[in-house]
């Protein structure tokens, strides 16, 4: 599809909510002939009302989880992020959710990932991390839990359906699962590794790894991206540091491609590949979390997460990017009414930070179809839903 064409089928989609002052949402910011895009981080309270760290004490052991939260009535979105990302993946769509329907938003850092803190943030075990979900559930709400819906993107999604599937939230209500499929996820188990390889390791500013993102594709959406990078990557720390020893690493802000508007749509310009700079100044930002030493957990979260979908007793919905993610057992369960399902095409794997208006007006239309809320204006599906 051609710029042009895409810009066409682009604008007959439902217009987006007005921004915030200063903010643009899409991975292309319209900003005039020559003029670059900002990539800037932009704080959290942008998005979100408050922040808390949730205290869980098991044993003599205290574990803390970053939460981020908005909205005081209606039903709580329990938001479950991917491997690697953080809860601020979901800034951007809270805000969003927040203005369509009532609810309240409770956006977690998983554990060993952002800012939580835990004892033991080696184990993501599917069985460890579905028992933090109940957890954090019974210490922010205790006895007298509103209704739950669980949210979840890729491994979020997989540790939302665990938590459901072994009633470890009394109150759930709904089941909301974003761009993650038993068949597809564990295919891709094996090219896993090369993929994280294949990323910088360092980044010499914040900037450059929000540039690098949304360059790459990671995330596709600037506006999200300005956001929750920050949640993705800290300061670097080496551990052997002798003084004035060189550090290689990836300046990833060298401009993969620029880009230029010339008469509303944009050019590319093709630059040098990435390459190694060798400077004396320290790198850094790396990432949080090293994914790659996670890899003996990565089976147990998808290993029969279809079938645990399907038996989950709420009503259920499958955002996906595309409908060839579809396995065989969700195809059936498809076909028999036993969730509902939809496709947002245009989006890449982070589908709730690539269209977090789209993702919202599933959601929303979802809730208020299952009685879930009420709505706080015209709630518009560009997508139909099967």
């Amino acid at each position: 599809m051609s710029s042009l064409e895409k810009d066409l089928f682009l604008s007959k989609l439902p217009s987006r909510p007005p921004m915030r002052p200063g903010l643009q949402t899409g991975s292309k910011m319209r900003m005039g002939p020559g003029r670059k895009r900002d990539f800037s981080p932009v704080p959290w309270n942008h998005y979100f009302e408050t922040m808390e760290d949730v205290i869980i004490t098991r044993g003599i052991s205290k574990d803390s989880f970053r939460i981020y939260k908005s909205g005081s009535e209606g039903p709580v979105l329990l938001l479950l992020h991917g491997g690697g990302h953080s809860a601020l993946s979901w800034a951007v769509f809270s805000s969003l959710i927040i203005s369509r329907v009532k609810c309240r938003v409770a956006a977690v850092d998983l554990r060993g990932h952002g800012d939580t803190k835990v004892v033991n943030s080696d184990d993501l075990s599917a069985e460890n991390m579905s028992r933090d979900v109940g957890d954090i559930i019974d210490t922010l709400y205790g006895e007298d839990a509103p209704p739950v819906l669980l949210i979840g993107h890729s491994m979020g999604g997989a540790i939302a359906v665990h938590a459901a599937a072994k009633n470890l939230v009394p109150s759930l209500q709904g089941l909301c699962v974003i761009d993650v499929v038993e068949g597809t996820a564990m295919d891709a188990l094996n090219s896993m590794q090369t993929f994280l390889r294949s990323r910088p390791k360092i980044f010499n500013s914040v900037e450059s790894a929000i540039e690098w993102s949304v360059k790459s594709g990671q995330i596709r959406n600037l506006e999200s991206a300005r956001v929750s990078m920050l949640g993705q990557i800290k300061r670097y720390e080496e551990e052997q540091n002798s003084p004035g020893s060189s550090h290689a690493f990836v300046d990833t802000a060298i401009n993969e491609e620029e880009e230029e508007e010339e008469g509303g749509i944009a050019k590319k310009e093709k630059k040098n590949e990435p390459t190694i700079s060798v400077k004396e100044d320290k790198p850094e930002y790396t990432w949080r979390i090293e994914l790659s030493k996670t890899e003996k957990y990565w089976e147990g979260w998808f290993k029969g997460l279809s079938n645990l979908f399907l038996s989950c007793p709420v009503p259920k919905l499958l955002l996906l990017a595309g409908v060839d993610r579809l396995d065989r057992d969700l195809t059936i369960g498809q076909m028999q009414g036993k969730f509902q399902m939809q496709v947002l095409p245009q989006c890449g794997h982070a589908v709730h930070e690539d269209a977090p208006d789209k993702v919202a007006e599933a959601l929303a239309t979802f809730m208020i179809r299952n009685k879930f809320t009420e709505s706080k204006g015209d709630i518009q599906s560009g997508y139909p839903s099967f």
